[in-house]
């Protein structure tokens, strides 16, 4: 039962990230599990349940990366460099994030899902708005940088690079955007 729901929450992500969440069905779940479509209601009763649990899987390993590039890396440039990495791995896979799969239909989401989709956004600004206020103390980011500004440009500049460049330059296209965005983070000296 377990591996069950493992397999649903791992192809209802790949089918969320590459097609929005209105993009798909509990038959086209099913057919990539390889079970009945009554059987995905046993361990998610409704679409807006198995986009809860997405969320909060995905969440989840973005805590766990969060902690580890705070735990590897102390220069604020390379935690930004580090974070961005975390969007690198869609545009090799040719899948946007999820939350911004999911927000791009914000209009037509379940109230639930809307506030599960700020709060995962939120606790990424904030976690880099610590990082660069981190990173202006130690000299290691500009100082006269607003925290929470770039904060919000770090994320819009990512995922807008995660969505244009699996179109366009793929990996090559996303380490551009990224070289400009830590040079724009670097102190001049």
């Amino acid at each position: 039962m377990r591996d069950t729901r493992a397999s649903l929450l791992s192809e209802a992500e790949i089918l969320v990230r590459g097609r929005g969440y209105s993009g798909f069905s509990y038959a086209d779940l099913a057919e990539a599990v390889g079970i009945r479509k009554a059987s995905i209601h046993h361990h998610f009763r409704t679409k807006e349940d198995l986009a809860g649990a997405l969320i909060e899987a995905y969440e989840a390993r973005y805590d766990a990366a969060l902690a580890d590039i705070l735990g590897q890396t102390a220069d604020g440039v390379a935690r930004i460099e580090a974070y961005a990495r975390l969007y690198l791995g869609g545009v090799e896979q040719g899948l946007g994030c999820l939350c911004a799969a999911l927000a791009v239909e914000l209009e037509t989401l379940p109230d639930g899902l809307r506030r599960r989709i700020g709060t995962f956004f939120d606790k990424h600004i904030a976690w880099l708005a610590g990082v660069l206020t981190e990173g202006r103390a130690d000299g290691s980011i500009r100082a006269e940088i607003d925290p929470q500004a770039h904060a919000r440009m770090v994320v819009a500049t990512l995922e807008g690079a995660l969505l244009l460049e699996r179109f366009l330059a793929g990996p090559e296209g996303f380490g551009q955007a990224l070289k400009a965005l830590s040079a724009g983070l670097r102190p001049n000296n």
